[in-house]
């Protein structure tokens, strides 16, 4: 490892558990795993190591590109290796009056406030999960499982009023008072 290494996320080892093999080709790197396998583009202007059960990154110079470069490198690597093994989620809440969430084979059917149910296709990698008024979605790419749920959650976003909507478990609305509330 070199000394110019300045970024601080990119220069942490990142441990490889066992049952995950890591291939460095020419143009990516390849992850698999006990859930499959994910691949991240390799940069040219970093070195990567494997040794000892982990994989380490650094710097070939002290350019601009290559130090924006390492922090981010890491953390897709680190993300692919978190992937084929305990993968990721999201979940989503709906709410609302007569609002409902179903998952029927690979559609997801949401019923929510439009005059027909929106019905949405679930893509490859993706598993979908309903328990009532909330939807889980999962997989194993952390990009592919957030954009899939930023994409449900635009469907109906919450509104501030009565907070009715999709939104995400985790996430606070921060409620408006309504015209009569402003009067004094």
């Amino acid at each position: 490892m070199s000394n110019t290494d300045k970024s601080r996320i990119g220069k942490l080892p990142i441990p490889v558990p066992s049952g995950v093999e890591v291939k460095i080709g020419s143009d990516t790197v390849e992850v698999k795993g006990p859930r499959g396998s994910l691949a991240t583009p390799l940069c040219p202007l970093l070195d990567y190591e494997i040794a000892d059960g982990h994989v380490r990154l650094s710097t070939r110079d002290d350019s601009r590109q290559s130090r924006s470069q390492h922090g981010l490198r890491r953390t897709l690597l680190a993300n692919c290796i978190e992937g084929v093994t305990k993968g990721f989620s999201k979940a989503l809440e709906v709410i609302g009056v007569g609002y409902r969430v179903a998952v029927k084979g690979n559609l997801i059917e949401l019923a929510v406030g439009y005059s027909h149910p929106v019905l949405v296709e679930l893509p490859a990698g993706i598993k979908a999960q309903a328990e009532g008024q909330v939807l889980t979605v999962s997989g194993n790419d952390k990009v592919q499982v957030g954009e899939f749920a930023a994409r449900i959650r635009r469907i109906r976003k919450p509104e501030p009023y009565k907070g009715k909507g999709i939104k995400y478990t985790t996430e606070t609305i921060r409620r408006k008072v309504g015209k009569s509330g402003g009067k004094k």
